[in-house]
């Protein structure tokens, strides 16, 4: 019934009463451009009342549930007057013995619009006809014939029908519509599945009963497969039902890539295929299958795999590995001590062994196998000594000559890549060592603020050896520690995973390790860059922009360094997430775009400087805002020091790395954000004359000092540092750069009787101040703790949420990083831990 009552959202549902109070309809829409609104006949209310009313007079109690007869032919009528019917073909005989058997004032009869795949009417119906009899008895009105197939489930029923003026009579069963409306769904990395219902399949033509992807989830969505595609092939098997997938999935382990067709409603004639990685970090349970529990209105879960099937046994295994893997303490032994003795026991599929939170560990423990690792520690340092940190791909000399090609002799190297010699001198020595980042973040660890899901960028290997490969890459391709990450070499053909070992806690770079055995033969034809830390780079000086486009082809280009040390001055975003802070980066005079990441080289394509990408936030008035980013270089120094640290064993955080635990470095901060001023502002604030001359002396090309923005909350300087003070000296040497205050703090890790201090000299509101400052220890493993409650992620604060100045004195509290939709606490909020308790 249709009614310019003009109801609004909300009253839905509401009922509709006439002038005696008597509930007549519910009132179930309206349309918002007009008054009209439409209200639903309770007819078929009432008679599901009525059948629970029936139901708990029989058994004298309420029955826990009531079954509701519903039929269903899986097809749908139109009403359509007769003139319309008549243009169809119906006779003019039937017409009028319609008319006449009729209610007074009929307008129509039904028409069939559609027929669902495969349904009881398939092949026997088709759009158009017009519907005449259902046994016997003439039908033109949708109450009526619900009416007779609600009363018929399971039986046969006869339909008079007339196709272009063809009397026709068919005997088709009726379904019973709660056998095709799914009652179970499974549940697979995030992914909701189930048999597709009457209702979809009526929408998208297909038969009843596929697999239907309901939620995409984090395993299909990272494969690209959308929401509302039906699965027709998993892993090279047909998927007919649920059950074929939940079979299919017993069968893998965790990590293992396999094959996916799909078909989407909108492009039903053509399948799509893909490829699935199973969860392999066990970011999600293993699969569930829920089941609605009609007498409860609860759905009950069980596990839809066996406990013996591969997916979990994996998923389990892992766990034991990581737990039976213990080497000797660092004072036994240094990371690179430990040669593969994962290779003979690696994963048949190639895959990385991940680290858990449990094998993070500041100290190890004896495993009483002195001896033996002791041999091992003999063995790869001669290895080590051997081969070289880093490594170019070819002799200088052989480049000249002409193409490089890739040794003949190496197994595979028909499939390594020849490089044109119309390439440059350093495209054609560093494009060995160039890799294509494709990083996904699951949406239930979106910790540190993270702003997106996935993330494209080009990556240098800085490390490539037997047993360990290392790649440097921007912060903005490589936010969190929490990723799911795939390399893709531009020297060799193969997409292999890779685990975040190292996250700069202040300099916008990652560390990434990967598993050379998974290479295959291409581990012989790939190398590692040379790094060129010094001498610093000028302004004017040429360098060699090098980089990857989507299709691993490697691009250059010749530019002029415009500025060398230009301060980054990223503002805090809406969402605080990492940004860079106390660092200078390289401006050049061309490059290849916002978009374009890569590394800058000398003309022999030895690593200056890592071009990276930066993230920030671009804010419009008051309340818009829109995520941005840019590129610059960063000097290789940073990154050839913790390099360093890695190979040397200095000692750190234990991580578990293709197998093998390795110590991790850590990083002494000055936990304060600096920012410079030019040494002519100084003096306006009354810097004396000794001071402008001292730092201008010690640095001609900055002529700046450093100032203080804030201090980190919970840093050892929280409470010393004030904003707007300068920073003059530390042990009385003169301040003027970032990279001596980073200089000052390693200092002390080198000292044995350093005691974590600085003696610093500032000036604060027309005075020097001498203050002794302490430092902090930061490891590179980032966030490593977390809760998902209710959909609501919750962690500790996070530097870039401690860099805001304030933390809660009861625990310094947790920080809600994301929320449930509906809940009253606000999203990046801060709250003491013991208020949260309460």
């Amino acid at each position: 019934m249709q009614a310019a009552s003009g109801t609004k959202g909300g009253s839905s549902g509401s009922p509709v009463v006439d002038c005696q109070g008597r509930a007549v309809a519910l009132n179930a829409g309206s349309k918002s451009s007009s008054a009209s609104a439409f209200f639903l006949p309770l007819e078929r209310v009432v008679r599901a009342l009525n059948l629970i009313r029936d139901c708990w007079d029989a058994f004298g109690i309420k029955s826990e549930s009531v079954y509701i007869p519903r039929g269903t032919l899986q097809m749908t009528f139109q009403h359509k007057g007769f003139e319309e019917t008549r243009r169809l073909g119906l006779r003019n005989e039937t017409e009028q013995m319609v008319r006449l058997v009729s209610p007074a004032g009929e307008t129509g009869m039904l028409v069939v619009d559609s027929v669902v795949p495969e349904g009881p009417a398939h092949k026997h119906l088709e759009p158009g006809d017009v519907l005449v009899h259902i046994n016997g008895e003439v039908v033109t009105q949708f109450l009526a014939m619900e009416t007779l197939l609600d009363d018929s489930v399971g039986k046969e029923v006869n339909l008079q029908i007339e196709r272009g003026g063809v009397p026709l009579t068919v005997k088709l069963e009726v379904e019973d519509l709660h056998s095709i409306t799914p009652n179970h769904f499974l549940e697979v990395s995030g992914a909701v599945i189930h048999p597709l219902s009457y209702q979809q399949a009526r929408n998208f033509r297909f038969k009843c009963g596929l697999v239907y992807v309901a939620e995409a989830g984090y395993m299909l969505s990272r494969a690209s497969v959308p929401r509302h595609s039906i699965i027709k092939k998993f892993a090279g098997e047909d998927i007919e039902n649920l059950d074929d997938l939940i079979a299919v999935i017993s069968k893998l382990s965790r990590g293992a890539r396999v094959p996916l067709e799909y078909v989407k409603y909108t492009d039903r004639y053509r399948n799509k295929s893909v490829l699935v990685t199973i969860d392999q970090h066990g970011w999600y349970a293993p699969p569930q299958l829920y089941t609605r529990n009609d007498a409860t209105g609860l759905w009950n879960a069980k596990l839809a795999i066996p406990l013996e099937s591969p997916f979990v046994v994996s998923h389990r295994a892992g766990h034991m590995d990581a737990n039976l893997n213990s080497v000797s303490p660092l004072t036994e032994s240094s990371p690179m001590d430990l040669k593969c003795q994962h290779e003979s026991e690696n994963t048949a599929d190639g895959c990385v062994k991940m680290q858990t939170d449990e094998e993070i560990a500041v100290d190890g423990s004896h495993s009483g196998e002195d001896s033996i690792i002791e041999k091992k520690r003999r063995r790869v340092d001669e290895e080590i000594a051997a081969e070289g940190t880093i490594s170019s791909f070819g002799d200088l000399d052989d480049i000249k000559d002409g193409a490089l090609r890739h040794p003949s002799s190496v197994e595979g190297s028909d499939l390594a890549r020849t490089i044109s010699s119309n390439a440059s001198l350093a495209e054609q020595v560093i494009e060995p060592a160039l890799v294509m980042f494709e990083v996904h973040v699951p949406p239930i660890c979106m910790l540190d603020g993270v702003h997106s899901q996935h993330f494209f960028g080009t990556g240098v290997i800085i490390y490539h050896s037997d047993c360990l490969g290392l790649v440097a890459v921007d912060r903005n391709t490589v936010a969190v520690s929490i990723s799911d990450i795939m390399l893709s070499f531009a020297a060799y053909p193969i997409e292999i995973p890779a685990e975040v070992v190292f996250l700069h806690p202040v300099h916008n770079f990652a560390l990434v390790a990967y598993d050379p055995s998974a290479l295959g033969a291409g581990a012989s034809v790939i190398r590692a860059a040379k790094l060129l830390p010094e001498p610093a780079l000028r302004r004017g000086d040429s360098v060699y922009l090098v980089g990857l486009s989507r299709s691993l082809q490697a691009t250059s280009r010749k530019s002029t360094i415009t500025n060398p040390c230009t301060a980054v001055n990223i503002g805090s975003a809406d969402c605080p997430r990492y940004r860079a802070i106390n660092m200078e980066v390289i401006e050049l005079d061309t490059d290849f775009g916002s978009s374009f990441s890569g590394i800058l080289t000398d003309e022999q394509g030895r690593v200056q400087a890592l071009w990276a990408s930066f993230s920030t936030q671009l804010k419009y008035g008051c309340s818009s805002s829109e995520d941005h980013q840019f590129v610059r270089g960063i000097p290789i120094y940073a990154i050839s020091q913790v390099l360093e640290k890695i190979i040397s064993g200095t000692p750190g955080p234990f991580r578990l790395i293709n197998g093998i635990r390795r110590p991790m470095p850590l990083v002494r901060l000055l936990e304060v954000e600096l920012y410079p001023t030019l040494l002519s502002k100084a003096r306006s604030y009354g810097l004396s004359d000794n001071w402008v001359q001292a730092l201008a002396k010690k640095d001609p090309v900055r002529r700046q000092v450093l100032r203080v923005k804030g201090c980190l909350a919970g840093s050892k300087a929280e409470k010393l540092l004030e904003q707007g003070d300068m920073i003059l000296a530390i042990n009385k040497e003169p301040i003027t750069c970032f990279l001596d205050i980073e200089n000052a703090c390693q200092k002390l890790d080198q000292s044995i009787d350093s005691d974590g201090v600085l003696n610093m000299t500032i000036f604060r509101q027309g005075k020097e101040i001498d203050l002794i400052v302490g430092t902090d220890v930061r490891d590179g493993n980032g966030s490593t703790r977390m809760v998902n409650w209710c959909g609501s992620i919750i962690q500790d604060p996070h530097s870039a949420v401690r860099a805001l100045g304030f933390l809660p004195k009861e625990g310094h509290g947790v920080y809600v990083a994301r929320w449930c939709h509906g809940s009253p606490v606000h999203r990046y909020g801060l709250y003491a831990l013991q208020w949260i308790v309460e």
